[in-house]
C-alpha cells in the first residue's frame, strides 16, 4: 500500500493510482452493500458515491459480482480474538468478537447478501472463502478437543450461535446464549482427547 505521499519503492505512480482505486472502491461496495443493500450494489452507485467514472469500474470489475467481489474483500480486515489458550474462555472471547462485528460492520447485511449469491460460481468461491477464514480460528481452539464429523459440527454450532440469530431474526445472542452454547458443544468432548 502507499503512504499517501507518492510511490514506494519499485512502484510507479501509476501502480499507486491503481492501488488507491482499488481500495477506494472496494470500501465504498461494501459500504453501500451495508447501508443500501445488495440490489443497491451497482457499477453506477458505486461509481457515484466513490467518485469514479463507471468506465473505470467497469474497466477493472466488469461484472456486478466482480463489484460484489471486492465489497467482501473488507472482511478480510475482520480482526478476530486473540487466543489464550484457554478452550472455553478463547471460544467465548471468539463468538463474542463475532457477535460484535456482526452489529459494528452489519455482518448480518453481508451474509444475507452472501446468501443470495450463492448460486453464482464467482461468489460461491468468495464466499467459501470468506467463511473458512472467519471459522478458522473456531477451528484452531476446537482442532484438539475434536476432530472429524465432529469437529465440523462443533464449528457450525459454534459459529451458527451467532449467525442465525442475525439473519433470521436480526438479532445477536446475548452473553448467557454464548457461553452455553460453548458449554454445550464442549461437554461433548470424550474425556479421552
Amino acid at each position: 500500500m502507499t503512504s499517501g505521499h507518492g510511490p514506494q519503492a519499485g512502484e510507479t505512480a501509476e501502480d499507486a493510482r491503481i492501488v488507491r482505486t482499488r481500495a477506494d472502491v472496494a470500501r465504498t461496495a461494501f459500504d453501500v452493500l451495508v447501508e443500501e443493500g445488495s440490489e443497491a450494489l451497482t457499477h453506477a452507485r458505486v461509481a457515484e458515491r466513490a467518485g469514479y467514472s463507471k468506465t473505470t469500474l467497469y474497466k477493472h470489475w466488469p461484472a456486478r459480482s466482480d463489484l460484489a467481489a471486492t465489497a467482501l474483500e473488507a472482511l478480510r480486515d475482520f480482526k478476530h480474538y486473540e487466543p489464550t489458550g484457554d478452550t472455553r474462555s478463547d471460544l467465548i472471547g471468539e463468538l463474542t468478537t463475532f457477535r460484535q462485528a456482526v452489529l459494528d460492520l452489519r455482518l448480518d447485511l453481508v451474509l444475507s447478501a452472501m446468501a443470495q449469491w450463492a448460486t453464482l460460481d464467482t461468489m460461491r468461491h468468495v464466499r467459501n472463502e470468506i467463511n473458512s477464514e472467519g471459522q478458522r480460528p473456531i477451528r484452531g481452539i476446537l482442532e484438539h478437543v475434536f476432530e472429524g464429523p465432529e469437529l465440523e459440527a462443533a464449528i457450525s454450532m459454534l459459529s451458527g450461535v451467532v449467525a442465525c440469530p442475525s439473519l433470521m431474526f436480526g438479532t445477536v445472542p446475548d452473553d448467557d446464549v454464548i457461553e452455553a452454547a460453548v458449554d454445550i458443544v464442549l461437554n461433548r468432548a470424550r474425556p479421552s482427547r
